[in-house]
Order: structure tokens, then C-alpha cells, then sequence
């Protein structure tokens, strides 16, 4: 399951129904055509330490789902400045696209070091560790990110099917009952994973 505001692409496909979020970066308002493609290739090429252009270029190749092309552009953005912060989160963007998930954590990692109580940071990094399995560790990273932003509602979604899926129902349901009043589509959503109680993967 999957929400409108999805922050990847490939969330779409996502084994577990992680909600994410805030996809300007890897989704932006339109999916950019070959010829715009080609064009940002021909700005990297002229001014080839402009680390905005090459930011650029790995979010069209990204859209379109080029993402070994995605992967070393922002490599070589980085390697030009390794303060740009748009390029790690990048990074674990494509990864997770990948369904290379250590990676996209290892990454995401790097990312919320730089801002360690950044809310959205917080969330990519639980929605990796969620797909890996690692559930009481995607919970303490979606809790982090509700202590800084309590009206997170994705998060507390995600937070609750962690629950469920470490037996944890009554904390779940809890959640389940704040959902009612906040967004009923995510209650109703969730509502089928607290019937279901805990799932053996």
C-alpha cells in the first residue's frame, strides 16, 4: 500500500505498505523527456563542476529510471563537493529504487547524520530498515521522526504496522484510534493490518 504523496517511484511496487513521502527530488512535477535529458547532459558537459547541473541530470535520469546513470552522476556530484547534501539523499534513493536496501540504509544513514533530527530523514531511514525486516529498528527510527514532527501522520502509520508486525498490537491500535480523527484513509488502510495481527514474513 502506497500513499499519493509518495517520496519514490518505485514505492509504488513496495513489498511492504511503507507510506513515504516529499518526492520533489526523485519525482519531480513532470517526468523529463529524452531531449531534456540530452540538453542537461550537454550543461554537465559544458560546465562540468556545476554540481547543480549534475544534480539536475541524476534527477532526470532517476525519473526515467536510468539509475546506474542516476547513481554516477551523484557519485560525481559528491566527489566535487562532498557537502551536498541533495546527493546523499539521492543516493539512497536510487538504491531503494534498486530494492538494494542495505544500501539505501547505508546511505540514508549519511544523509541524517548531517541533520540527525530532520523528521523526513528519520523516515527514509525507517522506510529502508522496514523493508529489510528490521522492524523494531525502522520503529525507533519512525518515533524519532513523530518526536520531532507529532502531526507525521505517515510516520505513525508506518510506526503502527511495525507494531503489528512485532506483535504489538495494543500500541498499534493506538495509533489505529488517533488515525480516525487525523486521516481516516490511513485508518481504514491500516485496519487490515491490525485484523491480521502479527504476519510471518
Amino acid at each position: 500500500m502506497t500513499h499519493p504523496n509518495s517520496r519514490y517511484a518505485s514505492y509504488f511496487g513496495a513489498i511492504l505498505p511503507i507510506l513515504c513521502l516529499a518526492g520533489a527530488l526523485m519525482l519531480g512535477a513532470c517526468s523529463p523527456k529524452n531531449d531534456n535529458i540530452s540538453a542537461l547532459q550537454q550543461e554537465v558537459w559544458k560546465n562540468p563542476e556545476d554540481t547543480a547541473a549534475m544534480l539536475k541530470l541524476g534527477n532526470a535520469y532517476a525519473q526515467q529510471n536510468r539509475y546506474d546513470e542516476a547513481e554516477e552522476t551523484y557519485k560525481n556530484a559528491l566527489a566535487l563537493d562532498p557537502e551536498l547534501d541533495a546527493a546523499y539523499h539521492s543516493l539512497g534513493a536510487v538504491y531503494f529504487n534498486r530494492q538494494d536496501y542495505p544500501q539505501a540504509r547505508d546511505w540514508f544513514k549519511r544523509h541524517l547524520a548531517r541533520s540527525p533530527k530532520d523528521s523526513l530523514r528519520l523516515y527514509d531511514l525507517g522506510n529502508a530498515l522496514m523493508q529489510m525486516k528490521e522492524y523494531a529498528k525502522a520503529a525507533d527510527a519512525y518515533s524519532a521522526a513523530i518526536d520531532n514532527s507529532h502531526s507525521f501522520t505517515e510516520a505513525h502509520y508506518n510506526l503502527a504496522v511495525c507494531f503489528a508486525r512485532t506483535g504489538r498490537m495494543d500500541e498499534a491500535r493506538q495509533i489505529y484510534n488517533w488515525l480516525l480523527d487525523k486521516n481516516n484513509y490511513l485508518a481504514v488502510s491500516l485496519q487490515n493490518h491490525l485484523q491480521g495481527g502479527k504476519q510471518a514474513d
